[in-house]
């Protein structure tokens, strides 16, 4: 086996939002499943912790670590795909951008994206990142086998067939059971979305929400602060990709409007209090609608390179007009301004123990704050809001809770950490982060 590339200079590490770093005592970049065994061997025989990272794109500090930091780079590949049966198997450090132009040249797709596809596979589905649509779970419902380097040392593969009860603990892991090597997942044939995306009224979108949820494959909407405006986004299947978008209306409002100037508008707001919510009112503006088709993964996915904090909770779908409410309170009454939108999307029940969605049909309520302006308030109290109702928080984002709140909020959480138990007894993939939400 060929060396496994360590590097001794590049031991500091910082998340995309500035909001997690850490020095590690050594960085490795394993090639292969047993590069990953010998380095968790090696880590346990010099007594330190193991850590893999991803993009960076988690807002926790899931990842930090004084130890070893496994970086997944490297880890990366295609291993296989069976079209006929639609199962593709990819190494963990995956990117999604690349799992999806990956998928389309065999005529395949995952069911659904979230609109960030900067992650890699094995970070996305160890936080219970999600898209929206009402019918379809978080993306680690699409996963068909997990194959695993537990804290012991050992290669693990399980699926809901074999080790059942370990496939549903790993499936939305939070990085806690050990280093996802080799993922399989289950896709669907490659299909064409028509996207409508528009302007609409707060108060007419939580009036005909039920209909705009079950009558779309794909429905979310984001809200405006100051404001009673809201940008509706609809994403239906067709059979035909017949309506691009042409280069231009592309760049325009997904490049310039949306990251230039909304930028702009930003640091003008963070600069400038008092401005943010006319800024608020001209964002919401700013959009025209539109109406176009496209390949499924390039509709779900759209370039973020305004930089943002984020706290999201996934909450029981009927308490979500009550959550809004809410919130609209809240922001209202904050000594600070919110410059960012909310972003609203919603998921169907699933049976993964550390899923937002287990048990349950959810509603999922994001609120943002540009860098460099205060946060800590506003996500505070809204998390007093949302765990009032039995909200859970998305396991990359940021959060306060601890491990009594999720104990409550998860039915399945003391057998979730059995499973560590088995796996890592001697809490080799432990951190601060998990320490705090698992005890």
């Amino acid at each position: 086996m060929k060396s496994i590339h360590t590097d001794v200079t590049g031991i500091s590490w910082s998340n995309w939002a500035g909001t997690a770093s850490s020095t590690a005592t050594r960085v490795v970049s394993p090639a292969s499943r047993d590069e990953v065994v010998t380095t968790v061997a090696a880590a346990a025989a010099d007594g330190l912790r193991v850590k893999a990272v991803g993009s960076g794109h988690s807002f926790t500090t899931a990842a930090a670590t004084s130890g070893v930091r496994v970086e997944l780079g490297s880890l990366s590949g295609l291993v296989s795909v069976d079209p006929a049966a639609r199962l593709v198997t990819v190494q963990a450090g995956m990117s999604l951008c690349r799992l999806n132009t990956v998928l389309a040249a065999h005529g395949l797709a995952l069911p659904n994206l979230g609109d960030i596809d900067t992650q890699t596979i094995s970070g996305a589905l160890a936080t219970g990142t999600h898209g929206t649509g009402g019918d379809l779970g978080c993306l680690s419902t699409f996963v068909e086998e997990m194959e695993i380097v537990t804290g012991t040392g050992e290669v693990l593969r399980c699926s809901r067939s074999s080790s059942p009860d370990v496939f549903q603990a790993a499936a939305v892991n939070i990085g806690a059971l050990g280093i996802v090597t080799e993922l399989t997942l289950r896709c669907v044939d490659a299909f064409t979305l028509r996207a409508q995306e528009g302007p609409a009224s707060v108060s007419s979108v939580l009036a005909d929400l039920d209909s705009l949820v079950g009558s779309n494959d794909h429905f979310e909407f984001y809200w405006f602060p100051y404001t009673d405006l809201a940008q509706v986004k609809c994403n239906n299947r067709v059979p035909v990709d017949d309506a691009p978008l042409s280069r231009f209306r592309g760049w325009l409002d997904d490049e310039f409007l949306s990251n230039r100037v909304f930028g702009g508008a930003c640091r003008l707001g963070r600069a400038m209090p008092r401005l943010v919510p006319a800024i608020s009112g001209i964002s919401a503006r700013a959009l025209s609608p539109r109406v176009y088709t496209g390949p499924s993964h390039e509709v779900f996915c759209t370039p973020r390179r305004v930089r943002f904090v984020e706290m999201e909770y996934g909450l029981p779908r009927a308490a979500l007009p009550e959550a809004f409410a809410g919130l609209r309170r809240i922001v209202d009454s904050l000594p600070s301004r919110v410059v960012f939108p909310v972003e609203v999307r919603f998921t169907a029940t699933d049976d993964l123990w550390l899923s937002h969605g287990y048990g349950r049909d959810s509603a999922y309520i994001a609120i943002h704050q540009f860098v460099g302006m205060p946060y800590e308030e506003y996500f505070k109290r809204f998390e007093t809001l949302a765990t009032s109702l039995g909200g859970r928080p998305h396991w990359g984002k940021q959060h306060f809770q601890e491990a009594s709140y999720f104990a409550s909020a998860y039915p399945r959480f003391g057998d979730f950490r059995a499973i560590r138990d088995k796996l890592d007894p001697d809490r080799i993939f432990a951190n601060e982060y998990l320490d705090r939400i698992l005890g």
